[in-house]
């Protein structure tokens, strides 16, 4: 009986008798933004709402957010679509979007261009390789280029999916928005499948 209390009473913990004020208690991101999404002036017949995908809670999750084209743009003009998206994900969430436990990792400095003269055509490039990416940024990328750009007609597939290559003549990736990249984006550099 000794032997037990002693080897409970040998805890290392000290009590106290000094309150201690450790903070707050840590809370789960609700991934829910609370009274509305950013968006731009109501008024402005070129604003196209989209899906934006951000990070919370270690998954990526859309957000609504508007993006400013030209009018009936969204389908014939491609890069300039998803150079806006690009625009969208590399912002900072606004305090709505914080508060719910949203962020990004799309790094400031990346740029997307159209496809080459040998690409396929619905081919988007980036200024960086795909695997070098942050997987949760890559995985951002996908989602986000996918399915707007499907929803507006561009991509005729049944998956959303989106075409990806570097900055040179690397080779092309098709990359999936599947519910397996949404939950566990850091597999997203390894999601991709050649292009032929």
């Amino acid at each position: 009986m000794a032997a037990l209390l002693l080897g409970t009473a040998g805890c290392g913990i000290r009590g106290t008798s000094v309150p201690v004020d450790a903070g707050a208690a840590p809370s789960r991101a609700s991934c829910q933004v609370a009274g509305g999404d950013r968006t731009e002036p109501a008024d402005s017949p070129s604003s196209v709402p989209v899906k934006a995908y951000l990070v919370c809670s270690m998954q990526i999750m859309p957000v609504d957010r508007t993006v400013q084209l030209p009018e009936g743009r969204l389908v014939a003009d491609r890069l300039r679509v998803a150079r806006a998206l690009v625009d969208e994900l590399q912002a900072q969430p606004d305090a709505a979007e914080e508060e719910a436990g949203f962020s990004t990792e799309v790094p400031g400095a990346l740029e997307v261009t159209g496809p080459r003269k040998d690409d396929p055509k619905d081919a988007l490039r980036l200024s960086r390789l795909p695997d070098e990416l942050p997987p949760y940024a890559l995985a951002q990328l996908v989602c986000t280029f996918a399915e707007t750009l499907r929803s507006g007609g561009v991509v005729a597939e049944k998956e959303p999916s989106v075409v990806l290559g570097g900055p040179s003549d690397d080779s092309l990736e098709r990359y999936a928005c599947t519910e397996g990249l949404r939950t566990r984006p850091e597999a997203a550099p390894t999601d991709g499948t050649p292009v032929e």
